[in-house]
Formats: C-alpha cells, sequence, structure tokens
C-alpha cells in the first residue's frame, strides 16, 4: 500500500511541478545564451571603442532622434530614424537593430568592424553606435537622396548616361577600396541598388555592411557560413562550389547584375515581362549585342547609346559564371573609364553556350538551389524596400 501511495505522490508532484521545470530550464538557458552573447559584444566593443567610431548611451540616441519621432524605414533588420547630433547639428541616420533579427550579434560586430575605420568618398560613413544591453543602434552620415533603386526602376529615367557612367564608375571604387584599399580584404556580399545610396551631390556609397566579412588578402577560401546575399545578385558559387571558390569576385558578379539594372532600368529578372524572352535581362541584352544586322534594317545594339552598351558589356564580363573569367573591380574600373572602344562581347554568361547546347546538371541544381533559398528568410528580399527614404537599412 505505502509503495502504490509513494507512486500516486510522486505522479501528482511530477504533473504540478515537471512542467514550471522544464519553463525555468528553457528561460535559464536562454537567459545564459543572451548574457554570453551580451558579454561576447561588449568585450569587442571595448576593444573597438578605442579606434573606432563614438558609442553612444541608449539616452543619447533618443535625444537624437528626438524620442524616435521622424522614422525614415523598416524591415527586418529593425527601423531606420532620421535624427540630429549636436554640436554642428550633423544630420545622420539612426539604425535600430531588432533584438529578434540580430540575437547573437554578429551582424552587428560585422557592421562596426567592417566601415568602423573606413573613410572613402564611395563607402557610407559610421558615425558612432550605441550597445546597452540587447538594444542595439547605428549611426550613419544621411543620405538625403535615398537609395540608387527609386532612380534607375523609376518610369521615367533620372540620370544621363554621363551621369549613370559616373555612378556606375563610384560604386566600383567603392568596391574595390573594400577589395584591395585596407588591411583585410572586404567582401560585402550583398551588393544591389538598394545598398547604394546617395549623397547631396548624388555622389554613390556602398552601404549595408551587415553580411560583410573580412579576409586576408591571400586567403581564397571563404567559409560556407558567409554564404548569404540576395536573390537575383547571388554569384553561382554561392550556391554551387562546383563552378568555383567563393572570393571577392562574388562582389564582382553583384556589380554586373547591378551595371545591367542601371543600364536597362529595370530588375535583372522579371517573370511577369509580357514577352518570355525579356524575362531575364541580362539574357536579352546579350542576344541584343550579338544580334547581326539584318539587310535593310539597323540592328538592335546600333540603336543602343554609347555609355548604355557600355555599362552592358562591362556587366556581361562581370556575370560570367566561372569566377576566373571575370574581372576584378580594379579591372572593371579600367573598363569603364576606357570607354565602349575596347570592349567586345564576351562569351554568354549563363547557363548554357549557346540556343543548341543543353543546360548542364549543375544548372539545374543551382536553378533549385536559389528557388529554395528565395524563400528563406537569410535571403529575403522584403528588407530591400527600406532604404529609398535616406537610408534603408543602412
Amino acid at each position: 500500500m505505502w509503495i502504490a501511495q509513494w507512486i500516486a505522490i510522486t505522479a501528482v508532484l511530477c504533473r504540478f511541478m515537471l512542467p514550471p521545470l522544464v519553463v525555468l530550464t528553457f528561460l535559464a538557458y536562454k537567459y545564459w545564451r543572451t548574457r554570453i552573447t551580451i558579454d561576447a559584444v561588449e568585450k569587442f566593443l571595448r576593444m573597438q571603442q578605442m579606434v573606432g567610431p563614438i558609442r553612444y548611451s541608449y539616452t543619447d540616441i533618443t535625444a537624437v532622434t528626438r524620442h524616435f519621432r521622424d522614422k525614415l524605414g523598416q524591415g527586418g533588420y529593425g527601423s531606420v530614424y532620421k535624427g540630429v547630433l549636436l554640436p554642428g547639428d550633423i544630420h545622420v541616420a539612426v539604425k535600430m537593430l531588432a533584438g529578434s533579427s540580430n540575437c547573437n550579434g554578429e551582424d552587428f560586430i560585422s557592421e562596426v568592424s567592417t566601415i568602423g575605420k573606413i573613410h572613402h568618398v564611395n563607402v557610407v560613413h559610421l558615425m558612432g553606435f550605441c550597445s546597452e544591453e540587447m538594444r542595439r543602434a547605428l549611426i550613419y552620415e544621411y543620405m538625403p537622396n535615398g537609395s540608387l533603386d527609386k532612380y534607375i526602376f523609376s518610369s521615367e529615367r533620372s540620370f544621363s548616361w554621363d551621369k549613370l557612367n559616373e555612378i556606375a564608375l563610384g560604386i566600383a571604387r567603392g568596391i574595390n577600396y573594400l577589395h584591395q584599399g585596407c588591411d583585410m580584404q572586404i567582401l560585402h556580399f550583398d551588393i544591389k541598388p538598394h545598398n547604394i545610396l546617395l549623397d547631396t551631390n548624388l555622389v554613390p556609397k556602398v552601404a549595408d555592411f551587415g553580411l560583410a566579412k573580412l579576409y586576408p588578402r591571400d586567403d581564397s577560401f571563404v567559409p560556407s557560413s558567409a554564404m548569404r546575399g540576395t536573390i537575383g545578385y547571388i554569384a553561382p558559387e554561392m550556391v554551387s562550389r562546383s563552378f568555383g571558390v567563393v572570393s571577392s569576385k562574388s562582389d564582382v558578379y553583384s556589380f554586373g547584375m547591378l551595371l545591367l539594372e542601371m543600364a536597362g532600368g529595370r530588375w535583372n529578372a522579371d517573370p511577369n515581362a509580357s514577352n518570355s524572352s525579356q524575362a531575364y535581362y541580362p539574357s536579352w541584352v546579350y542576344d541584343r549585342l550579338t544580334r547581326q544586322q539584318e539587310v535593310g534594317e539597323i540592328s538592335a545594339a546600333d540603336e543602343m547609346h554609347e555609355l548604355e552598351r557600355e555599362l552592358c558589356l562591362v556587366g556581361l564580363c562581370c556575370i560570367q559564371m566561372k569566377p576566373h573569367d571575370r574581372p576584378t573591380m580594379s579591372e572593371a574600373i579600367e573598363m569603364l573609364e576606357g570607354g565602349v572602344d575596347g570592349l567586345h562581347v564576351p562569351s554568354r554568361p549563363f547557363f548554357c553556350d549557346d540556343e543548341h547546347t543543353p543546360v548542364a546538371a549543375d544548372s539545374h541544381h543551382v536553378f533549385s538551389e536559389l528557388t529554395t533559398l528565395s524563400e528563406e528568410d537569410e535571403f529575403d528580399g522584403a528588407s530591400t524596400q527600406d532604404n529609398s527614404a535616406g537610408l534603408r537599412n543602412a
């Protein structure tokens, strides 16, 4: 009898005590993980503060943004607010990071460490940051003309061809500085129109270094954990190593797609295009450039503006499937500066060499991988809508 009573009492105790114990254990684990993250970030930032941007308190951030009054944009990363730094009345964009999207602190550390000490005319300037427990913010120079996408994808062309070429060169110089001008090469991994900001004089600045990684210049190996980006701009080797190793040439690929979008004034892929041959813009523009002039007609390529043709040719060179077939950023700059006369149509940079060659098995793999990745948060393009009002995600 006493055994039966003991079993019954034990069962009752387990019924009422086990669930609270499980919850308490889970909460303790979450707190422990959060504490480790906070301590790691704090240790890094204390070292960074000696040589990096200014550190502000959360109270300072509240004052700078006037209690977060003027909101510029919002996305999965958090929100961006316009603010004013005193003294001097310097206008800034304050990027408040959402705790849920940056709980491990890696993106925050990456952004602070990557551009905290960079001063280049074509790279956005990080002026300060805040880190108090899980409340984190990044303070950038304010970009009054927003991001490049709202200009190149507008129904009316906003820039002349000369201005577009000037902007393209500025972007190329900014990326090349990241690759060659720092002690460690900086791979951005998310070059796209939304991450190119324009200042008062429409000078382009490379922004949003949340995915950026630092590597020795002679290090050709990039770990798989770095393979992130935005669908449409991701180099093939980022999805399948059969195309080559991930390197600075991966940024070159993204830059090539950006050039083509600047030239065409449209997204590189448009599944809703009325003409299926125009759905993938790089393929369409390649056919346009290589189409032979027919008797009694002017070829489509001859109708292109000289600088439009230049942007397209350099862009096609940059999006070659194999990394070793692409130019470096410094070579791309030379191509843009040299004019269209020294350029020629490169090899077809797509999943087949011509209309009669079947698509390779690896290409089918890449297509299926991209389809899968496009549904995942880390490749989510939703956050790319935020930067059209001053900073985007910054």
